[in-house]
Parts: structure tokens; sequence; C-alpha cells
């Protein structure tokens, strides 16, 4: 993958992939990696409904974060 899709759906998928199959250890190195910010891709992704939990190293959709103090 040369770049991050825009579509929120599939950048969620393509992140989570990503993550879970250990290609990068967190979610800084990924956007590192495809030179993004983190912030952004949390913002853009909270704007669709989706929150990230630093435990599960995923995004979630909205109130599947039942542990308020993994999500940021």
């Amino acid at each position: 993958m040369e770049i991050l899709p825009k579509d929120p759906a599939i950048l969620v998928s393509s992140i989570n992939m990503l993550l879970r199959d250990e290609e990068f250890d967190t979610l800084e190195s990924l956007c590192y990696n495809f030179n993004q910010n983190p912030t952004d891709i949390k913002n853009y992704l909270g704007q669709h409904g989706y929150v990230y939990s630093l435990i599960q190293r995923q995004f979630r959709p909205r109130g599947f974060n039942h542990d308020v103090r993994e999500s940021l």
C-alpha cells in the first residue's frame, strides 16, 4: 500500500489491518510512514463515528469502546 485510502470505512479497515498484522507497532509509526498526522487521522475518523483504542490498537465504531480510558 503506497497511500492511505480516503474513504473512512476503507481507511479504518486498512489501518486496523496494518496494526493487527504488525506491519507497524503504533498508529504514530504507521502515520509517519504514510506522511500523515495521527491527530488528523483520529479527527477525520472521529467525524465518521470511529474512535481509536490504545489498548486494542485499533479504530472501533463509537459505542463499542466501553472503557472510556482507552479511547483517544
